[in-house]
């Protein structure tokens, strides 16, 4: 499918109003990014083909890895975001979208206000970082906007991540993701492929995926139902339903697979730029500063163990285990009883 993808975005697309669907559309930004995004150059705003925004907080010096960094406007965002002392790169396959990206380097340079560039974009495919320039365990972030439904090894593309990032570092990417697997007969269409739907994952197994990958729990941030407002299109993917997600991965390796409870709980400091009166790690934990806020051993270390850390007070330790935490989906799988004193059966 790689032609068939190159093909597509390098040469029939020639702007966001050439796709058939909605599927990559972005969604609307944060205030205190839309002076950013008007800064950045035409043309590199015209050829973006992503789903979602890629831009967690506290940037400030980070090392930064784009997948399918495409006409780079992410990585343009980006650069600013993480200031002079910080890096990003861009890793794409299609000859006509770096050319665009690398076009505007200068451009961005001065409008950001940089004595030297911070932004590098190099070729090649996502299924193939080892064959790149890329140091392990180099990055604090790597991102992905609509690119790993594009991918034909999607294990491989995870587990490299995993590889390249910093301990305590983050995978955070936004996708298309389809609610069932995708019969293989859709999966061959060049058109279906191409508009990010027909090489979505199921979700269930991206989380699996992610687990085996060494990414213990995935947290999802945000999503939407994907409308594909294109009849030709909608009849031929039948009952399948699409969404787009955001999803935020850590690589801290004493993560486990379900969320414990040791009695444990945070306190946000509200020393977060724009998040003064709330810091949001997921689509459940939506922290209010200066409160009390007990969470799981998980989240303990993806705050404790991340780039976070300065943001928090921490209360308690891992000594006591109290069993799963209430809330997480998971209970005693047990038949339960309040007759505590019932006589055994043998």
């Amino acid at each position: 499918m790689h032609e068939d993808v190159q093909n597509y975005y390098g040469k029939q697309l020639h702007s966001s109003a050439d796709l058939q669907t909605n599927a990559c559309c972005d969604q609307a930004p944060p205030e205190y990014l839309k002076p950013l995004l008007a800064q950045l150059h035409d043309e590199v705003v015209s050829r973006y083909y992503g789903c979602g925004l890629v831009a967690p907080e506290q940037l400030e010096g980070m090392r930064i890895l784009d997948l399918g960094s495409g006409s780079g406007r992410d990585v343009y965002l980006l650069s600013a975001l993480v200031g002079e002392e910080g890096e990003v790169i861009g890793v794409d396959m299609t000859d006509e979208q770096l050319a665009v990206a690398n076009r505007h380097l200068d451009y961005h340079r001065e409008a950001f206000g940089h004595s030297k560039s911070n932004v590098r974009f190099l070729k090649g495919y996502i299924e193939e970082l080892d064959k790149l320039d890329l140091q392990d365990g180099y990055f604090d972030i790597v991102i992905s906007n609509c690119v790993i439904n594009l991918s034909t090894n999607k294990a491989k593309v995870i587990a490299d991540v995993k590889r390249l990032l910093k301990p305590g570092g983050e995978f955070f990417f936004s996708d298309v993701y389809a609610d069932r697997r995708i019969p293989s007969a859709l999966a061959k269409d060049p058109i279906l492929y191409g508009e990010c739907l027909s090489g979505a994952l199921y979700w269930n197994d991206f989380i699996n995926l992610s687990k085996r990958c060494g990414f213990a729990d995935p947290r999802l941030l945000e999503s939407r139902p994907l409308t594909i407002e294109n009849p030709a299109i909608e009849k031929a993917l039948g009952n399948i339903r699409f969404y787009s997600a955001t999803y935020r991965l850590f690589n801290i390796d004493t993560l486990e697979p379900a969320c414990e409870d040791y009695g444990q709980a945070v306190i946000y400091k509200g020393t977060l730029p724009n998040s003064r009166d709330t810091f949001t790690l997921d689509d459940h934990h939506a922290i209010e500063a200066g409160k009390v806020f007990p969470v799981c051993g998980n989240t303990w270390l993806m705050l404790e163990k991340s780039r976070f850390a300065d943001h928090f007070e921490f209360i308690g330790n891992f000594e006591t285990h109290y069993g799963i935490f209430a809330g997480c989906g998971l209970d005693v799988p047990f038949l339960q009883t309040s007759n505590a004193g019932a006589e055994a059966c043998c």
